[in-house]
């Protein structure tokens, strides 16, 4: 299935969607983050789509943004597609978590709730994989991170 033919079909399960480019590898869309859910159950369930696969989920830092960019990949047709999701609220970042949907995303929501702050409604233990468990020197993967043991005195 083209990216095109892709983008049809999602138009007509879910409207309003900004699409990128059909041009790419992979078929870019931004979702709003309180359609994230709905939107995921509705692609991975239907049979013509049937994205069934999470293959990568990374937090994102965008400048004045945070996010989240999902890749994922229907196992029966091998169509593959990238979803964005943005919230603004840098000081409080959340986004829904979508663990009970894709069960890959579990511990890939706690490296991005490490690393960018995001916090994920609904994931039942959001710690640190990487960091110290009392880390509370901000979040290292943000543009506004400041490393202070790095800083030349």
């Amino acid at each position: 299935m083209t990216n095109l033919e892709i983008k049809n079909k999602i138009e007509a399960l879910q409207s309003g969607l900004t699409y990128s480019s059909e041009d790419t590898d992979f078929l870019c869309i931004e979702v709003p983050k309180d359609l994230i859910k709905e939107f995921l159950l509705e692609i991975r369930n239907n049979e013509d789509l049937s994205f069934d696969y999470l293959f990568a989920l990374s937090g994102i830092d965008f400048g004045e943004d945070l996010g989240v960019i999902y890749h994922l990949e229907s196992s029966k047709y091998k169509h593959l597609i990238q979803i964005t999701v943005k919230t603004s609220d840098r000081e409080n970042p959340t986004i829904d978590s979508i663990h009970e949907i894709y069960p890959a995303a579990y511990f890939n929501e706690m490296e991005a709730h490490e690393f960018f702050g995001i916090k994920f409604i609904g994931h039942p233990n959001l710690k640190n994989l990487f960091l110290p468990a009392d880390w509370d020197k901000g979040f290292p993967m943000r543009k506004d991170y400041t490393d202070t043991n790095m800083l030349i005195r």
